[in-house]
């Protein structure tokens, strides 16, 4: 017996694509940010809170890319969230501004409506109507800026009091750093990046721990084997569609709390920096394969790429594109080859 369990503890099970994956986009992210520090400590890269700020300004993204993630885990796509957080940066702050009795907690109440309105609708579509995930999306899109138009067409700032009083709220942390002056100057994070982080949290056990979880890698791996294991697959569909939506609307009201405006053409570019960052987190666009935590660096690793082209002094609109774009491109064919090996 003692012979079999020590057979059992050398023995070494292969790794998953999934944890294979995680582990290069951990690595590359410690990476960057090691060389960003070591290059660029005169800009302040070595103080902690350039880290916390780079968690402050992608609080939002971090939340939606999670919920596409979702969505790609069972094979399917979702380029509406741009659209929905502009949509709900302007129905929010018209609802802040011009209706009396408006506060903090209507509006989120309104940003979580507009979200599971069209994480729902859509869900429907490619669930149950078999319509594929990218038209139906496009149309989502399309359709949550047109109707952000409609509603304002003027960039508005939020002046709702209390609104701004809880938006403008830090928390400040252990540590820091000294200033100019020698004096010690405490780190601190926005309340979006707590519940950014609350969310991580919880997805990543909802998909590791739970039916649901394994239900949507099953979906996204082989369709009809979920079909003999008993999966509802059509139901797992829509609720994929359905959980992007509603942590859409989570994030585009963490948006507005970081940026405390509304606009048509804001988050421009939000669908494709999720997708990009769902991928260099371990995503795979075939599905079946995906990490929130993997996600999460995703999303990091993006933030600091932008950060690094910026001290390097390259200051044209595209380069910080050009270079996710290289990244992403290393990233795609490394599933490939993970792909391919563990098919040989």
């Amino acid at each position: 017996m003692a012979s079999i369990q020590i057979d059992r503890l050398k023995r070494r099970e292969p790794l998953t694509d999934t944890a294979s994956l995680l582990i290069i986009t951990v690595v590359i992210f410690v990476l960057m940010y090691l060389i960003a520090v070591i290059c660029f400590a005169g800009k302040g890269y070595a103080k902690p809170q350039m880290f916390f700020n780079l968690l402050n300004e992608n609080a939002a993204l971090i939340i939606i890319s999670c919920g596409l993630s979702i969505v790609m885990i069972t094979g399917g796509i979702d380029i509406s969230v741009g659209g929905m957080t502009a949509l709900i940066s302007v129905a929010c702050v018209v609802h802040l501004n011009d209706m009396p009795g408006s506060g903090f907690f209507t509006s989120l109440l309104l940003a979580l409506g507009i979200g599971l309105a069209f994480g729902a609708a859509q869900g429907c579509l490619v669930a149950y109507l078999d319509i594929q995930p990218f038209i139906v999306t496009l149309a989502g899109m399309f359709f949550a800026r047109g109707l952000a138009a409609i509603i304002e067409t003027q960039t508005r700032t939020v002046e709702n009091i209390s609104f701004t009083r809880l938006a403008e709220m830090r928390i400040r942390l252990p540590i820091g750093s000294l200033n100019n002056n020698g004096a010690f100057v405490r780190a601190y994070m926005e309340i979006g990046v707590v519940i950014a982080l609350v969310i991580v949290a919880a997805l990543f056990a909802a998909l590791r721990w739970t039916k649901f979880g394994r239900s949507l890698y099953a979906v996204g791996g082989n369709k009809q084997s979920a079909l003999m294991l008993g999966i509802n697959v059509k139901r797992t569909k829509f609720l994929a569609h359905l959980c992007c939506g509603v942590l859409a609307g989570i994030g585009g009201f963490v948006f507005l709390m970081h940026v405390r405006s509304g606009a048509v053409t804001h988050a421009g570019g939000y669908e494709m920096d999720a997708i990009a960052s769902s991928i260099i987190g371990g995503s795979m666009l075939s599905g079946g394969v995906g990490n929130i935590f993997g996600t999460f660096v995703g999303v990091l690793t993006k933030g600091t790429i932008g950060n690094i082209v910026r001290a390097m002094g390259l200051v044209g609109a595209w380069w910080p594109g050009i270079t996710l774009a290289a990244l992403l491109c290393f990233f795609i064919i490394l599933q490939s080859v993970i792909t391919s090996r563990k098919k040989n």
